[in-house]
């Protein structure tokens, strides 16, 4: 079994649903069968968010899909999965996402070192019209580039 040390699981989702503010690099607590099924590529991260509870920073809702060599039985795909982080940046961010509309938002899920590392980012949701803004632009961009190709 051959893994890419290189792998990175990203969200595309999250560009285009939050404006991403400030980064933070966490480790993930996870199961053997977990780490070799994330190695492979086998991972969702696409409705996923981060909460802090007491003094405790959790993954919900990211999807790891069954490692295809590992028993199945009572294997959990949407399991909440639990943060290494300081306490202190744990506490950092608790204060930053209370009373405000801020949620910490999964961006990727890469291995470092063999390591597993999540990069979350502070993320404030965008409004409707926000998106489609993004999306008018992203077509004209598309467009300008095909009438660049068109005329050389």
């Amino acid at each position: 079994m051959q893994y890419d040390e290189s792998m990175k699981i990203t969200n595309k989702r999250a560009f285009f649903e939050y404006q991403i503010g400030d980064r933070i690099e966490a480790g993930i607590n996870l199961t053997g069968a977990e780490v070799k099924a994330v190695k492979q590529g086998h991972a969702d991260l696409t409705g996923s968010y981060v909460r802090v509870i007491g003094s405790e920073a959790y993954l919900v809702n990211a999807r790891i899909f069954p490692y295809e060599y590992a028993r199945p039985e009572g294997y959990e795909e949407k399991r909440t999965r639990k943060l290494l982080m300081h306490k202190q940046e744990i506490i950092s961010l608790k204060s930053r996402t209370e009373g405000a509309n801020i949620t910490l938002v999964p961006l990727s899920l890469y291995s470092k070192k063999n390591l597993l590392k999540l990069e979350l980012a502070i993320g404030k949701s965008k409004k409707q019209y926000d998106k489609r803004e993004a999306i008018r632009k992203k077509d004209m961009l598309r467009e300008k580039l095909r009438d660049e190709d068109m005329l050389a």
